[in-house]
């Protein structure tokens, strides 16, 4: 089966009185930040201790990732985990974007899932907590996000994936009502003048 076209789209369902439903935005902000490193350096640089464990250079186009949210409705929330002691460099683009950070230390160097973790046991809560989410946008590419996608249908609530298109989990993306590669919202380098 096929991956749900980019260009797949959906209506929210109002709340009461035509209002739109909101929309909670996930983010596995390294998830992102590694695919563009590997992108760009190729496979398997952004996993060597001398890469990971240093400043990055801001490659993510934040900016351009909300304004696709933000199609699907108003952002109610908008959230990021990640060991951000390296990720400094973006300092700005986060705050203009209005994006609640989550500090995550990774309990060793080969700790891998604890956003992912984070992030799913976030989303389910606030999805209980909070009936005006219709929409939940995940920015990650990992099947580990699966068994939320799971709860979400069960929840009635709309699941939109972002992802590279190199590194997203083809199961990962069917699995969305609508999965968008990152590499559509922004133009290439190349592609630029």
């Amino acid at each position: 089966m096929a991956p749900p076209s980019s260009a797949a789209s959906f209506a929210c369902a109002p709340t009461g009185a035509g209002a739109p439903r909101s929309v909670a935005l996930y983010w596995d902000f390294e998830n992102l930040h590694a695919s563009l490193v590997e992108e760009r350096h190729g496979e398997g640089t952004y996993g060597k201790t001398d890469n990971r464990f240093k400043v990055q250079e801001p490659l993510v186009d934040v900016q351009a990732v909300i304004e696709r949210a933000a199609s699907f409705g108003p952002v109610a929330i908008n959230r990021a985990y990640c060991n951000w002691q390296f990720f400094g460099r973006y300092r700005d683009a986060l705050l203009q974007g209005g994006i609640e950070l989550i500090q995550l230390f990774p309990p060793g160097q080969s700790a891998k899932n604890g956003a992912d973790i984070r992030l799913c046991l976030d989303a389910v809560e606030d999805i209980q907590r909070f009936a005006h989410i219709g929409t939940v946008v995940i920015v990650g590419g990992d099947s580990d996000f699966m068994p939320l996608s799971q709860k979400l249908r069960a929840q009635g609530r709309a699941l939109v994936g972002i992802g590279t298109r190199r590194s997203t989990n083809r199961h990962w993306a069917v699995a969305c009502s609508a999965f968008h590669y990152y590499d559509e919202l922004v133009p290439s380098s190349a592609d630029q003048p």
